[in-house]
């Protein structure tokens, strides 16, 4: 083997390595729309969760990436521990398909059709679509799709270079004593073990091992226990991933690698007793790209069929590793693991916005109360909600703009923007019910006291501004545009009621039955509460922007005002359940 040929398998390698990253990212990218159905159909099922694993894990064509994404489910609430043992399982038996499709490189016949199903036969031709679909369209989904197919065309290049640079090492002696040696099965399960860990990932690992058989060199006696290492090595990714997680997480992580380190321990057992009571001929014979696929294939569905029913004492092996304490785990909000599927990352942003709305909304209810009911205990249950609101902004303002540097769709950025406006009215909602508090603390310690007639209009006023955040939560949790369609109306009922209390306020300063100073504070809390109306306005035109693809925000308002008869009739009903109670 010539240095040339040592620099052909490095490049070869290297290509191999990053055709199967930038495939598999695209995968990711492609299926990661319907990766939250697929998790919202999981049960706590063993073979619901198994089948999961595995279709999901084919898909992306990558345990550790599964696996990793497990992890922050766990961490994010998204999944439990019991669902994610059996889809870890199901993730190992997945990974086999890279291995299988690396086998067909090994086929040799004349006949014309058996030669086409050789991947170096048509791979040429994915490679020509791949770039024409990354090149020329403009949809994300066939860019992701020309990105798939270009990943694969450089995953085989790389495989077929190995392949190629390798084929002098059968002559090599130095090489076949190598493998001899790895035919002791502690040493074969170290190498396995120590090269995958480097790579991390299992399916490239047995491509590697797959290139090395063309030698000749590599026996079955040799490969099934670097099989098994390599099974082990692949963990690395997750317990990795597992660092600054909560104690379910970890738990995820170490079921990971406890499952390989018992199945190799016990099929290795297995192994050895086997070669030294019966010693079979296939040990000793050399294994080509399909011998390892097979081997591969098999030892980790007996891994699975032997530890799928004791998945219960994996759990409890977990519980054990990582006990509880007295101290509850700080949960983490948004996991970071999460970006690698936007649509799953997103949904969980969704949720911790939901959060965010329900805080922002009882601070103003909150601040409304101490107007009327003022105690030192909603004060402060107001300024911790304010300061949660302000957190959930940072929190999940940081992250979305994480996500939005990723290659994500058209339609997850705009989801994304979405969220991102949101969370800025919901932020601004609770700063004003801080305000409500600060009005009411002004009354409290100057003992100043609202008129009658001021108190009976704040609650018709605070009883509208009630209603319309309601509707904007309830158009922002389920994307309700006919929701989003009433906080209009009772936006401009809301401006034309502060309008007439503003009126009144100035007939009852002349008339003498208010007061300078409780009128400043009467009209700081009319700017609060129409202002909120006006957060709820921008969450409304958000929602209706998403559905109706607008990319301005305040069209589909604007439509909605001018051609619409139901807008009339919002209208006229709000009216009459709010005006004509401050009226005459």
């Amino acid at each position: 083997m010539s240095i040339f040929d040592v620099l052909i398998l490095i490049g070869g390698l290297c290509l191999f390595l990053f055709g199967m990253n930038i495939m598999g990212q695209a995968l990711e990218r492609r299926a990661g729309g319907k990766l939250q159905t697929i998790l919202g159909k999981l049960t706590t099922g063993k073979i619901a969760g198994l089948l999961t694993g595995l279709g999901v894990t084919s898909v992306i064509q990558s345990s550790s990436a599964t696996t990793v994404m497990v992890v922050g489910f766990v961490n994010s609430g998204l999944m439990t521990l019991k669902q994610a043992i059996n889809v870890i399982m199901g993730a190992n038996i997945g990974t086999t398909v890279t291995a299988w499709i690396l086998s067909l490189g090994g086929i040799s016949s004349d006949n014309v059709f058996v030669q086409l199903l050789k991947p170096m036969s048509f791979t040429p031709v994915l490679a020509l679509v791949g770039i024409i679909f990354y090149m020329f369209c403009k949809s994300d989904k066939k860019k992701d799709t020309g990105m798939i197919l270009l990943g694969f065309a450089t995953l085989m290049f790389g495989m077929d270079s190995m392949t190629e640079s390798v084929s002098g090492l059968a002559d090599v002696p130095q090489f076949r004593d190598m493998f001899i040696m790895f035919q002791n099965p502690i040493l074969g399960v170290l190498a396995g073990a120590i090269l995958t860990a480097i790579i991390q990932s299992s399916s490239a690992s047995v491509g590697i091992l797959q290139a090395l058989a063309v030698t000749g060199q590599v026996t079955f006696g040799a490969a099934i226990p670097i099989i098994m290492g390599q099974n082990i090595g692949t963990c690395i990714t997750a317990i990795l991933s597992s660092f600054g997680t909560n104690k379910n997480a970890k738990r995820a992580a170490l079921v990971h690698l406890s499952f390989n380190v018992i199945g190799t321990i016990i099929w290795l057992s297995v192994f050895s007793l086997v070669k030294f009571i019966a010693a079979p001929v296939l040990f000793d014979q050399a294994a080509n790209q399909a011998g390892i696929a097979v081997a591969h294939s098999s030892f980790n569905i007996l891994c699975t069929c032997l530890l799928l029913p004791m998945s219960g004492l994996l759990e409890k092996l977990a519980y054990k590793l990582v006990p509880e304490t007295k101290q509850p785990d700080e949960i983490a909000e948004l996991d970071e693991r999460l970006l690698a599927t936007p649509a799953v990352a997103l949904e969980r942003c969704h949720v911790l916005a939901m959060e965010m709305a329900e805080c922002a909304v009882q601070s103003l209810k909150d601040g409304i109360r101490c107007l009327t009911d003022y105690s030192a205990d909603l004060v402060k249950a107001v300024k911790e909600n304010e300061e949660k609101t302000d957190h959930y902004e940072d929190v999940i303002g940081t992250y979305l703009v994480k996500l939005s540097t990723n290659q994500i769709s058209k339609r997850d950025s705009a989801e994304a923007a979405k969220i991102l406006n949101v969370i800025g009215d919901f932020e601004r909602i609770s700063d004003h019910g801080l305000n409500l508090t600060e009005s009411a603390q002004e009354l409290h310690d100057k003992n100043l006291s609202l008129s009658s007639a001021a108190r009976k209009e704040l609650r018709i006023l605070t009883a509208a501004v009630e209603e319309i955040m309601e509707l904007a939560v309830k158009a922002f949790a389920d994307s309700d545009v006919q929701a989003a369609a009433d906080i209009e109306p009772l936006e401009h009922i809301i401006d034309r009621l502060k309008e007439i209390l503003r009126s009144h306020h100035i007939l009852r300063l002349q008339q003498g039955e208010c007061g300078i100073e409780t009128g400043f504070v009467w009209s700081d809390l009319l700017i609060n509460l129409e202002r909120t109306s006006d957060h709820c306005s921008n969450v409304a035109a958000c929602v209706m922007e998403a559905a109706s693809k607008h990319m301005n925000m305040h069209e589909g308002i604007r439509l909605l005002k001018s051609e619409s008869d139901t807008y009339g009739e919002k209208c006229r009903a709000y009216a009459e359940k709010y005006l004509d109670g401050v009226r005459g």
